[in-house]
């Protein structure tokens, strides 16, 4: 399971911080257009970070999560998996995302993840990290094996398994936020992760939240306030060390 439609990131808002935002459609080197969401400071820090969603593709989860980055300084762009099938018009709630999520290849995603990596260069943003939930959250680590100069990649409760295989490729620090009580990604998927880049010699560190659910980091999982806090704490001081 993944947020729910009216979930919100469980950050706290910065009021009276001077941002603004953005829709746009970019272009893959394929010639896919896709759905975007910019989220700028006024004041930016020089750090990007590209929002990859999980299943469901964009809406309003991620952009409010963009907003909460751009918040703190950080230039982040957020945007849609589904071009290809479901062109890059913004769709209503009741939008039926798994046949499109079955149409999708790591190329296709990461092609479209390199030209949001562009978008954030062409405004003079070098630093850059991805950070994705779910099924982005494994996209997110596939995109620090596919040469795209990253800072870092950063996931939460992703389904390891490509990127324990391709460990070997990855050329960015990583960070994994994974649920403890996760029914699809189990305690050994997490274990051989942690191996395969220890072996591969690629700076880690993989976090599990004992007794937390897939997609706990949201407003609405009070009880697991305190993980999704340690969380967001633990994305910021990786972006802060490896920037």
């Amino acid at each position: 399971m993944c947020f729910d439609l009216d979930s919100s990131p469980p950050i706290p808002v910065i009021s009276g911080a001077a941002v603004s935002h953005d829709d746009l459609v970019l272009e893959a080197n394929d010639g896919n257009r896709f759905a975007a969401f910019v989220a700028s400071p006024d004041e930016p820090n020089g750090i990007g970070v590209v929002i990859l969603p999980d299943v469901r593709g964009l809406y309003r989860f991620y952009e409010e999560l963009a907003l909460r980055f751009a918040e703190r300084g950080y230039t982040a762009v957020a945007f849609d998996y589904f071009g290809r099938t479901a062109g890059a018009e913004r769709r209503g709630d009741d939008f039926e995302y798994m046949p499109h999520v079955q149409q999708t290849t790591v190329e296709s995603v990461q092609a479209d993840t390199a030209a949001a990596v562009e978008l954030l260069r062409q405004r003079g943003i070098d630093r850059i990290f991805t950070v994705g939930f779910c099924f982005g959250g494994r996209q997110s680590w596939l995109a620090a094996a596919s040469g795209n100069a990253l800072r870092g990649a950063i996931g939460f409760y992703g389904r390891p398994a490509d990127a324990t295989e391709r460990a070997g490729e990855i050329d960015a620090p990583i960070l994994a936020l994974q649920a403890g009580a996760d029914q699809n990604i189990t305690a050994e998927d997490n274990e051989a992760f942690d191996s395969a880049l220890t072996d591969a010699g690629v700076e880690h560190e993989v976090v599990t939240y004992d007794g937390a659910p897939h997609s706990f980091f949201d407003r609405k999982q009070e009880e697991f306030a305190a993980a999704s806090e340690d969380a967001w704490n633990r994305v910021l001081a990786f972006v802060d060390q490896h920037a």
